[in-house]
């Protein structure tokens, strides 16, 4: 054995509880440091761990020696290793897996099984010994190796591991473990260089003297630089380096995640109430942590504030975080930082590649960059020197994860800026329930911008009752005469109208014209959505798709009604009423490719679109001065949903989408279409008062004892087989009952019971509610029922997600 000379704390790259010690030979030992990974002896497999600090060294166990050090410079910065514990703690996840969702996608190692055929398994094909399923195996394997859970898939069945043993042992096949994963490296680009104090001869041709010339002048070079003065330089490189006149070597290079250039700005003069909210800020700055909320109406010039601050944070030798919650907005974002800022700016969001993703992280890791801008998997950007992190659009229910690790970025950006005594800054123009009700009890400080920039004034919004148009036939059913009107006004002026209506596809609601059924997914309990452009039926939530021909699966009649209303029928019904218009749809289906969204916010910008139709998307902070009228189709979709939040989140929405009118020099006016004008939620959003809506909400919230008044963890039980997702929930829900009457009769047990979405991509869904006044004590019960039947938890064929601080009722 080694001797060891060091012991590590290293938390492991798999759904495993806890951390681990591990010992660090001689050899190894000056490598070793927090934050770095190491590959370490798991049981029987080889797997990637990370480094949190040094470890107590115990003789209860005997400690494991790590294999290798993977990393030259930590991959991310110590003072994270606190932020990652707290996350683990609160959302009750694996720090390994917490660390591992962290870091930029591929670049753990794993080793796995893998099954080779033998020579004798070769020859045993052609005998008659074999049963149908050893031949079935041997004959795939005879393809090429793969791993026991790929051949379990491909063959549809699976294998028993006691076969593949007999099969082994009678010597047909080989088990190994192999290496895997790590895919994602730095890039490297072919580069040359002079050699120092060498002559060169007076003969070179004409191409070769250039590219001597060139790299005289200008330096190293790379190959592919070089080649735009000379064509031919890839050809002619290798033998003036064979004549020892240059070297050429491999260096490392940044993959470039932006887009168009972009003109520099300069700071704007603020107007009075930017400058109170500025100086209040920068005050605190240097006094450690705070949390402020920006509470600014829709085109108050939030942006302009978040940049100043961000320089004086630069200014004072820190850093700067901005979470934003979609990939849309980024784009705008990091364009106004870039104009101000140039190119100390790194981008994170999922659009990204493996690789660029890896480029801006290192970025960030080595100091080359001050400011980061992404959406919510940004809050893990491993700067060490945090000043300033803004939240904009903090309302935004982007910034909570919905998988099985279940967190929300909005609230992480307050931890982490307690962690490192900075200031965190959160925006938006209908600030969250919960956010303001911290303000209420001091935990927040507010900050307001009540009036637009340049004292433009907010858009007027008339509401249109849709009751009265229910008996109109073809588009005027939903496009009513007044936004038709407004419509055509806004066209013959020359400006730009924004028309949101949060439903994609076509027609949502297909049905049978003879029996009456709706057309369904088969793997989900939810009727497929009719997208004309791809003349076909389609499930939103597993993709499950039937061609557009389809007959009615209940009783084959060809006669289907296309009911329901989407983007794709609202672009049709506006592209007839009005022909010449140049009309532009946004929503998930028209942004799919990379570069689709920036391209269409650019024909936005330069005002090659007349006619913007989108979802949400749409809605959510983008600023077109030349869009002056937002048309609403329908502002009751979003209050239907069963859930507690169903009002704030469409107050959110409408008034978010009415401030896109009216953000440049024309007064703005939107059209509010509404089967339920005397909903307070929609008044409030008519009369654009957030305060008159939080007032009537937060009652009914303390109310019923729902957030921000108490705390929720979900249990969501998901699995294939109905019944046994069914009694699994039922187990758990007896464990709760129980663990409430012995243990903490303050926890409140909702449940369980089937999601309102029972069925999602062949997964049965179940879920149990669990309720209490404080985090701490709702917590410790989690932990304690867990803790009871921990193999309830981790079952291979049923999931249970713990969700904490849950969004999502369906």
């Amino acid at each position: 054995m080694m001797t060891a000379s060091a012991y590590i704390d290293v938390a492991i790259a798999l759904p495993v509880e806890n951390t681990f010690t591990y010992a660090v030979s001689e050899t190894l030992s000056p490598f070793v440091s927090s934050g770095k990974r190491v590959l370490v002896p798991f049981g029987r497999r080889r797997v990637t761990g990370y480094v949190l600090g040094p470890a107590e060294h115990t003789d209860k166990y005997e400690i494991k020696v790590i294999l290798d050090v993977l990393d030259d410079i930590p991959i991310f910065s110590p003072p994270m290793i606190p932020f990652f514990r707290w996350i683990a703690d609160y959302y009750i996840h694996p720090i390994g897996e917490v660390i591992r969702r962290a870091l930029p996608r591929g670049l753990n190692l794993y080793d796995h099984l893998t099954l080779s055929i033998t020579a004798s398994g070769e020859d045993e094909l052609s005998q008659e010994r074999l049963t149908p399923l050893q031949r079935e195996i041997l004959t795939h394997l005879q393809q090429d190796p793969c791993r026991m859970k790929a051949l379990g898939k491909t063959l549809g069945r699976d294998i028993p591991s006691s076969l593949i043993r007999i099969m082994e042992n009678k010597g047909w096949l080989v088990r190994k473990r192999e290496m895997e994963g790590g895919r994602t490296r730095p890039r490297t680009e072919r580069h040359v260089g002079m050699k120092n104090d060498i002559e060169i001869p007076q003969d070179l041709s004409k191409a070769k003297a250039k590219i001597i010339q060139i790299l005289h002048a200008k330096g190293d070079l790379s190959v592919k630089a070089l080649g735009k003065h000379v064509p031919s330089a890839s050809r002619l490189i290798r033998p003036l380096e064979q004549a020892g006149y240059i070297s050429i070597f491999e260096k490392k290079v940044y993959r470039d995640p932006f887009g168009e250039p972009v003109t520099p700005d300069h700071p704007l003069t603020l107007t009075e109430e930017q400058n109170e909210v500025v100086s209040q800020i920068l005050g605190s700055l240097e006094n450690g942590f705070a949390t402020y909320l920006l509470a600014g109406v829709t085109g108050s010039g939030k942006t302009e504030v978040y940049m100043q601050l961000a320089a004086a944070v630069i200014n004072m030798g820190k850093s700067v975080l901005v979470l934003v919650p979609e990939i849309a907005l980024i784009s705008q974002m990091e364009r106004r930082f870039r104009a101000r800022f140039g190119e100390c700016i790194a981008v994170l969001h999922s659009g990204l590649s493996a690789g660029e993703r890896y480029d801006q992280w290192m970025r960030i890791r080595n100091h080359e960059v001050r400011i980061a801008i992404g959406a919510r998997s940004a809050i893990f950007a491993p700067f060490s020197d945090i000043g300033l992190i803004i939240v904009d659009e903090e309302h935004d229910t982007s910034y909570k994860q919905e998988s099985d690790f279940a967190y929300n970025a909005r609230d992480m950006a307050v931890v982490r800026a307690k962690l490192s005594e900075s200031v965190a800054l959160l925006g938006s123009a209908t600030p969250s329930l919960q956010s303001y009700h911290n303000v209420e009890i001091r935990k927040f400080v507010e900050v307001r911008l009540n009036e637009r920039v340049e004292k433009r004034s907010l858009p007027d919004i008339h509401l249109v009752d849709l009751r009265k148009s229910r008996d109109e036939r073809g588009a005027h059913r939903f496009i009513t005469p007044a936004l038709h009107a407004a419509m055509g006004e806004t066209l013959n002026r020359g400006e730009q109208s924004l028309i949101f209506l949060n439903r994609r596809g076509f027609a949502g609601f297909p049905l049978c014209a003879v029996c009456g059924d709706p057309i369904r997914c088969d793997n989900c309990d939810v009727t497929l959505t009719f997208h004309q452009s791809q003349k076909a039926y389609k499930c939103h939530y597993c993709g499950f798709a039937l061609p557009s021909g389809s007959r009615c699966p209940t009783c084959d009649s060809p006669s289907i009604k296309l009911l329901g209303l989407g983007t794709e029928k609202l672009e049709s019904a506006i592209t007839s009423l009005f022909p010449d218009a140049r009309v532009v749809r946004m929503d998930r289906d028209t942004t799919t490719k990379k570069g689709s969204i920036v391209a269409i916010l650019k024909s936005l910008r330069d005002q090659e679109v007349d006619i913007l139709v989108g979802t949400q998307m749409v809605a959510k902070g983008h600023d077109f001065p030349n869009i002056t009228l937002v048309g609403i189709i329908c502002a009751d979709l979003s209050l239907c949903h069963p859930d507690f939040r169903a009002g704030e989140r469409t107050f959110q929405l409408l008034a978010q989408v009415s401030g896109r009118a009216g953000r440049g020099d024309v007064p703005g006016r939107v059209i509010l279409q509404t089967y339920n004008p005397q909903h307070f939620s929609i008044g409030a959003a008519v009369a654009q008062d957030f305060k008159a809506f939080y007032d009537k909400e937060i009652a009914f919230r303390r109310a019923l004892s729902y957030p921000p008044c108490s705390r929720l963890v979900q249990l969501r039980i998901s699995g294939r087989d109905k019944g046994k997702t069914r009694e699994l929930a039922q187990e758990i829900g007896v464990i709760c009952s129980a663990l409430r009457a012995s243990f903490s009769q303050s926890v409140e047990v909702l449940g369980p019971v089937e999601s309102p979405i029972s069925k999602i991509a062949k997964h049965y869904r179940w879920q149990i509610l669990l309720k209490e006044t404080a985090s701490g004590p709702l917590h410790r019960f989690v932990r304690r029922m867990m803790a009871q039947q921990p193999a309830m938890f981790h079952q291979r064929d049923i999931k249970v997600v713990v969700d904490v601080d849950p969004f999502f009722m369906s």
